[in-house]
């Protein structure tokens, strides 16, 4: 068998059982490495932490602290410590732990396409997992002291699912709720601002710390997973500007969960909401904000405690989504409810985010009338999607404000005109992110526009459902012969009915139209097609940086790519500004004419309805007078015959007999034509009733 070669040698390195090259290097801090390693029998890959020189300059119980810790933990969202092992005649310690081969959540949040953030779904994933895994530290008495992005590793489940777990105790201790420690540990942008003082700063102070500088931390790093940035950023960045980002953190005003200074020397800004260009819905930015502002609290005696963060915390992640496209706003909304809450609790919930009362909403679900109960649990909610929501309807017209929202445009960096590797890369990758952020808005745009054709149609369906079934009128407006005081409104009737119809169908044909061209629509994929072609050049850029410089043509050549690269940046945003916003913004002014024409054809289809519902009344009364006058004749007629059988003088009558019998027998066809007629105007009547509910309407 053929030996390594004598260089890969030199960098290979061992414990009893791992074996790791140097050049797999996961991570490197002030007192150890992290490689890339594998079992020497299995094969199995793992992590191995080794210790450097500096860290045996600690005291003895430092340098054991993290063994001892890991050796405590035992939680799915906690990285596994696998074995304490030497190396070779060095006697250096090498923890051998769980391999995270997706990297940390910084590294995710590192990639341009999450540069504004994670996804809703992905936030959640590493909300549930952070809090799960603080909870066990918390449990076992236990405080991290360095939680970041970069301390919190990402492996894929079986499922494709993301698993989040935090690692490097090299900082951590027992300390319990109570108790206090004073040593400075952690990474100075996620920093309490009590230890920032002391470590940063170096000003002498005699403040001990609690568990709360972890809430800090995690605070901090919410902030970051949710919208790609540090939530207090000095002009020139955190690194550069030391005393500002003090200032930032301890002048906060209560409940601001950001703080930026935009300009040298300028005032410093405060932000109580995540930015427009966070991908969280506002239903769980509801949620969110308030635990962030509570966390990140300078004051630990205003700050909650890990009690309450726990409390709070669950609370989301315990509660079920579902999705309600506002059919007035041209939104999709996410509305965060308990599955125990009953519907009035979800009606005041969509109420606070879309500003419909309760008593105006109307749902429709993939086309369906959804009469929702107040008094009943929200499990009878209908599962929905952000592709397949509840359609709401409002009662109260107004004009659609659609999908807010900022020009990626605004976001994109420029290139400097000498060749500069590093600030070349850094450059592409914020064009590439804003082109990322450009593809997603595009796509909501798209998926906005089709909502609103799918569930304007769905309503004008329903619409004209009712309206096909109220042909029966015409029957009822031929009787105006009989009944001239209902023949005129019953004509008008027949005649809105009819005008009514044709104004829906146009609407509908109309509507049917404009959701094939939407379907035609190719925006996304010129957008897709030039970011992909701007990401080969990205990772070429990526590739280069980390080169001493570069010959005269392969200079050319990134020259020409720094070129080619606004092009198509150039082009992106020119699809996305002419291909979709625009298109976007013409469809929803469309959409407020559309929704204010259902609107007024509703409410004329009721003012209809009212008065075929006064003809019924008046026809009611009709009928029971007729057959009051009907029967007093009859008996009138009786008492003739029976008298006239008694060979009696005949009495003085006020009608003579024969007139009598033919006043009966008119009196009695009349009232035939009267419940014939009270007959048809109860049928309309229901139908009319019909319209003020939605019946289903076919997928379209």
């Amino acid at each position: 068998m053929g030996r390594w070669p004598a260089s890969w040698e030199q960098e290979m390195q061992s414990t009893v059982n791992y074996l790791w090259h140097t050049d797999d290097l996961l991570g490197q801090g002030a007192t150890a490495s992290v490689y890339k390693a594998r079992n020497k029998k299995s094969g199995e890959l793992v992590a191995v932490k080794v210790f450097n020189t500096a860290s045996y300059l600690r005291p003895r119980e430092v340098q054991v602290r993290e063994f001892e810790v890991l050796r405590k933990l035992n939680h799915q969202n906690i990285i596994k410590l696998f074995a304490v092992e030497e190396m070779g005649a060095s006697r250096q310690k090498a923890l051998v732990m769980e391999y995270c081969a997706s990297g940390s959540l910084l590294s995710v949040l590192e990639s341009p396409e999450n540069a504004f953030g994670l996804p809703e779904d992905e936030f959640l994933v590493v909300l549930r997992c952070v809090v799960a895994g603080m909870n066990h530290l918390r449990e076992n008495g236990i405080v991290h002291r360095d939680i970041k992005p970069g301390n919190i590793m990402r492996l894929v489940g079986e499922e494709g699912q993301s698993i989040y777990k935090l690692t490097d105790f090299g900082a951590a201790r027992e300390l319990d709720d109570d108790e206090k420690f004073v040593s400075v540990y952690g990474t100075e942008e996620y920093l309490h601002p009590d230890m920032y003082e002391r470590a940063v700063l170096r000003k002498p102070q005699q403040k001990a710390f609690g568990v709360a500088v972890d809430l800090w931390s995690i605070g901090v790093t919410l902030y970051h997973a949710a919208t790609g940035s540090l939530p207090f950023v000095p002009f020139g960045g955190p690194r550069r500007n030391k005393e500002i980002m003090y200032r930032i953190t301890t002048e906060k005003p209560a409940g601001a969960i950001a703080g930026t200074q935009r300009l040298e020397n300028g005032p410093l800004e405060w932000s109580y909401t995540l930015p427009v260009t966070c991908q969280l819905s506002m239903g769980l930015q509801i949620q969110l904000v308030p635990i962030l502002a509570n966390i990140l609290e300078v004051e630990q005696a205003k700050c909650w405690g890990f009690d309450q963060f726990f409390a709070e915390t669950s609370d989301i992640l315990q509660r079920v989504v579902v999705h309600v496209f506002s059919l007035p706003q041209a939104v999709v909304h996410h509305v965060y409810i308990h599955a125990h809450n009953t519907i009035a609790i979800f009606l005041e919930a969509v109420y606070k985010q879309t500003n419909v009362a309760p008593q105006h909403q109307e749902y429709l679900f993939e086309g369906h009338l959804c009469v929702l109960e107040s008094s009943l649990s929200a499990q009878h909610i209908a599962h929905t999607t952000a592709s397949s929501p509840l359609t709401l309807f409002s009662m109260v017209s107004e004009t659609p404000k659609g999908l807010a929202f900022r020009d990626p445009a605004l976001d994109i960096p420029k290139f400097v005109p000498k060749v500069d590797l590093q600030a070349d890369y850094n450059t592409a990758k914020g064009v590439l992110g804003a082109g990322y952020q450009a593809l997603r808005l595009a796509q909501a745009l798209l998926a906005g526009q089709e909502l609103m054709l799918r569930g304007l149609y769905w309503f004008v369906f329903s619409n004209m459902a009712g309206v096909t079934e109220i042909q029966e009128l015409k029957r009822a407006a031929e009787l105006r012969s009989k009944l001239r005081t209902l023949a005129e409104v019953l004509s008008r009737c027949s005649h809105n009915i009819t005008e009514t119809k044709m104004t829906l169908s146009n609407l509908s044909s109309e509507l049917m139209k404009n959701r094939d061209q939407v379907h035609e629509d190719r925006s996304i994929q010129q957008i897709q097609c030039c970011l992909d072609k701007m990401y080969l050049i990205y990772k070429q850029f990526k590739k280069s940086r980390m080169r001493p410089g570069l010959g005269y043509n392969e200079e050319q050549i990134h020259k020409l790519d720094k070129v080619n690269f606004s092009h198509l940046a150039k082009r992106l945003l020119q699809v996305f500004q002419e291909e979709r916003v625009q298109k976007y913004q013409a469809s929803l002014v469309t959409h407020g004419k559309r929704m204010r024409v259902v609107h007024e054809t509703r409410n004329h289809l009721r003012l209809v309805g009212c008065s075929v519902a006064a003809c019924n009344t008046e026809a009611q009364g009709a009928q029971e007078s007729l057959s009051k006058i009907l029967d007093w004749l009859s008996h009138q007629l009786l008492q003739d015959r029976t008298k006239g059988a008694q060979a009696s003088p005949p009495p003085t009558a006020p009608y003579p007999s024969p007139a009598l019998k033919d006043l009966v027998l008119h009196m009695q066809e009349l009232c035939k034509e009267m419940k014939v007629l009270a007959s048809d105007l109860q049928d309309n009547n229901r139908v009319i009733e019909g319209l003020s509910r939605v019946p289903s309407a076919p997928d379209i």
